[in-house]
């Protein structure tokens, strides 16, 4: 019996999952950004965009983080490159607690850009 093209069907199913996997759970939140008049879009290839639940789940480019986690998984985000910028997107529910405290952590981390995410006014 000749498996090769079980194999490769597998492989192609696995690959499938892959790419479909960071669309899902990002979808899955739902993040009510707050309003602005003065916005600029975000330049999205040197970005790391956090984002808060009004749950308090928090996301670093579409990967759940765990509580105590957040400083650790933003450091091996960024590297040693310190051109990056940070967008954080919260719940309009979100305390400003926990945005400040995600700011100093990005800070601290020595990040070139930090901003937090808003939508058009309109």
């Amino acid at each position: 019996m000749n498996l090769i093209p079980l194999i490769d069907i597998s492989l192609i199913l696995v690959i499938i999952f892959m790419v479909l996997t960071p669309a899902l759970i990002q979808s899955q939140i739902s993040v009510k950004l707050p309003k602005s008049s003065q916005g600029v879009p975000a330049e999205t290839e040197a970005t790391i965009q956090i984002q808060i639940s009004r749950d308090g789940v928090i996301l670093i480019d579409g990967d759940p983080v765990k509580g105590g986690r957040l400083e650790k998984e933003l450091a091996g985000k960024l590297g040693s490159a310190s051109k990056k910028s940070v967008l954080i997107q919260a719940d309009r529910t979100v305390p400003i607690e926990k945005v400040v405290a995600i700011l100093d952590i990005a800070k601290k981390l020595g990040v070139g850009k930090l901003g937090i995410g808003v939508t058009p006014n309109g």
